[in-house]
C-alpha cells in the first residue's frame, strides 16, 4: 500500500506584508521655515512694533503740549491785526507800509505810493506766524545785537508797537538770533525772517515809482568868458 506523501507548502505572504517590505522607508521632511527665517520675521515684527510705539508716543507728547500751550510759541501774539510794518536795515533805505484811512496797505517809505496788497498781506501773515525755536541767554553782544542787521517794528491795530532786532545767524545756519523789545532773546527760523527782510530789498510797490527829475541848474560861466574885453579908445585926428 503506497504511502501518501504530504507536501509541505509555505504560507503565502499577504499583499500587505509584501507592500510593507517593498515600500521604501520614509525620509524626514524639512521644515517649511528655517530658523534664520523665523529670526528675521521676529526682528521685523519688533521694528514695526517699536516704530508704532514711538509714533504714538510722539503724537501723545504733541497733544499734551498743545493742551498746555507749549506746542507753538509765537514771537508776536497769534491772530493779531497789524496796522503797520517798518523794516530798517543797517545799510540801506527803510521800508515802511501802513494801512491808510480806507484800511488799504500803502507804502510810506522810501516813497509814498500804492502797495501790492498780496505781498504785504503775505508779510503780515508771516510776522504773526513767527515761531520761537528756542530761547537764549548770555552776553547780548555775541548774538549780534550791538549792531543788528535789521530792526523790524510792528504796529498793531490797537496802536501798540513792538520791535524785533535781527542778529547773527545760528552756527548751524538754520535760524537767526532775534531780540524782542530789547529784552527777550530767542531763535527764529531762517526762512521766516528772510521773507520779511526781502521787503527791504524789494519794496512792495504796486507800480515802480518813477524818479522825479531834478530841476536843471544853469552852468556857471568861466571867469575868462564873464570878464569884459576892454575896447581900445580911438582919438580923432584934428
Amino acid at each position: 500500500m503506497a504511502r501518501k506523501t504530504t507536501s509541505t507548502t509555505k504560507p503565502k505572504r499577504s499583499s500587505t506584508q509584501k507592500v510593507r517590505k517593498d515600500a521604501p522607508s520614509s525620509k524626514p521632511t524639512k521644515p517649511v521655515f528655517r530658523t534664520g527665517t523665523w529670526v528675521a520675521v521676529l526682528l521685523l515684527a519688533a521694528l514695526i512694533g517699536g516704530a508704532y510705539y514711538l509714533n504714538n508716543k510722539n503724537e501723545t507728547t504733541e497733544a499734551e503740549a498743545t493742551s498746555t500751550g507749549e506746542a507753538a510759541a509765537f514771537v508776536f501774539p497769534e491772530g493779531s491785526t497789524l496796522a503797520g510794518i517798518e523794516i530798517k536795515p543797517a545799510d540801506g533805505e527803510t521800508v515802511k507800509v501802513a494801512r491808510n484811512a480806507e484800511n488799504i496797505w500803502a507804502v510810506e517809505l522810501p516813497f509814498e505810493t500804492e502797495a501790492d496788497q498780496g505781498t504785504v498781506e503775505a508779510a503780515a501773515s508771516q510776522i504773526t506766524s513767527l515761531k520761537i525755536i528756542d530761547e537764549v541767554d548770555g552776553d547780548e553782544s555775541i548774538f549780534g545785537f550791538d549792531s543788528p542787521a535789521y530792526v523790524i517794528t510792528v504796529e498793531f491795530a490797537d496802536g501798540t508797537k513792538q520791535s524785533l532786532e535781527i542778529g547773527d545767524p545760528t552756527p548751524t545756519n538754520t535760524g537767526y538770533y532775534v531780540r524782542l523789545d530789547k529784552k527777550k532773546m530767542m531763535i527764529v527760523g531762517l526762512s521766516g525772517i528772510d521773507s520779511l527782510t526781502n521787503l527791504a530789498v524789494f519794496p512792495p510797490y504796486l507800480n515802480t515809482p518813477t524818479p522825479t527829475a531834478l530841476p536843471s541848474t544853469p552852468t556857471p560861466a568861466s571867469p575868462t568868458e564873464s570878464a569884459a574885453t576892454p575896447q581900445a579908445t580911438v582919438t580923432p585926428t584934428p
